[in-house]
């Protein structure tokens, strides 16, 4: 199927605001908005991975419109699942202190990509041999039974269940108990493993998405996107009453509200590039190419400014924001902003250099 601009400006917005939230010269002078919710809740920081998620499903309904199942469809999607698993796993292996590599036994196991590498091997298989409807009652009972399992549903230890961090809450009970020392923190991750599986609903909130963006009636198209949109965080907001907004428990109420709100950067990026065809948005494009090969390597490399010191000891990191931003910009919070723009700023113009030259990083 014909390449969709709008899908590309929108994948490469959300991986561009991944750069720039991940990136500050100081993690505690960070404006709010930059931040993820201390537990429940939700900021602009908090959408950027479930608008991930949610694209990725679009791409899964667009690249495999019309596709039978088949061993080498399905070899298809396992090696790239696993190539993605792999790839966290490396970022994984890299910590920003001494001895910069982390042993087996504290290596943390899952993570952003991981959970994209996972997502998207099942939702794969679930759109080649599920119909709509069967999708839509999936995603339905996932829900509402993770809503079961994490508020009503007792612990083994006897406890009634809750939505804090710790103690006696499920998703982080399975992950301490399934996982022990390869967590991202002692009690908790919010790449965990139950808390993957409503991630999965994201992802076919996104191939819903996609099916609507297979219309060829664009006043339809646009009406549709605004009825989804709508629908989502009308159902999302609600179910937030008794079930909180949480992007580390990934809540059902979660899942919709996001869902809602990437749905509405659909509906405003395709009348912007795919009828209006406005050209200024198109820098995104070029980050949207690449999105994988960019956010590694931004990962990456943030994770070698931390490891590598050039004076007495201050590694790349300190010294580049101690000296051309702190000590400039009197505001501490402006100065960690201007230092991640200018890291994103690097990595857009890194995309361009790339898309003019046609190399393309695909997992």
């Amino acid at each position: 199927m014909k390449r969709i601009q709008s899908i590309d400006v929108f994948r490469g917005f959300t991986v561009a605001a991944m750069v720039l939230v991940n990136n500050p010269g100081d993690w505690s002078t960070v404006y709010e908005p930059l931040l993820h919710a201390k537990w429940h809740g939700l900021t602009p920081t908090d959408l950027i991975f479930p608008f991930f998620i949610f694209i990725v499903g679009i791409s899964i309904s667009l690249a495999y419109n019309d596709t039978k199942p088949s061993k080498v469809i399905y070899r298809k999607i396992l090696t790239r699942s696993l190539k993605l698993f792999g790839l966290g796993l490396f970022l994984n292996w890299f910590i920003t202190s001494y001895p910069f590599l982390s042993s087996y036994s504290t290596l943390r196991i899952l993570g952003v990509l991981q959970r994209i590498g996972i997502v998207f091997f099942v939702t794969s298989i679930l759109y080649l041999n599920c119909s709509k409807k069967a999708l839509l009652l999936i995603s339905v009972l996932i829900l509402v039974t993770y809503n079961v399992l994490l508020g009503v549903i007792p612990l083994p230890n006897g406890l009634l269940p809750s939505f804090d961090r710790v103690p006696n809450n499920w998703a982080n009970y399975i992950d301490v108990k399934l996982l022990g020392n390869h967590l991202w923190k002692p009690d908790y991750d919010p790449e965990g493993i139950l808390s993957t599986i409503p991630t999965i609903v994201s992802c076919l909130a996104g191939i819903f998405i996609g099916e609507v963006l297979k219309i060829h009636n664009k006043q339809k198209l646009l009406k549709l996107l605004c009825i989804y949109s709508l629908s989502f965080l009308a159902l999302g907001y609600i179910w937030n009453s008794f079930f909180p907004i949480n992007k580390s428990l990934w809540t059902s109420s979660f899942v919709l509200v996001t869902a809602g709100w990437a749905s509405l950067f659909v509906l405003v990026f395709y009348y912007l590039c795919d009828i209006k065809q406005t050209s200024y948005v198109n820098l995104f494009t070029y980050v949207g190419m690449n999105a994988i090969g960019i956010y590694f390597l931004s990962s990456f490399i943030s994770k070698v400014f931390y490891l590598v010191t050039i004076n007495n000891g201050e590694n790349v990191h300190s010294f580049l924001y101690s000296n051309f931003y702190n000590s400039i910009i009197n505001n501490n919070n402006l100065a960690s902003l201007c230092y991640a723009l200018t890291v994103l700023l690097s990595y857009i113009l890194l995309s361009y250099i790339l898309f003019k030259r046609k190399i393309f990083f695909k997992v």
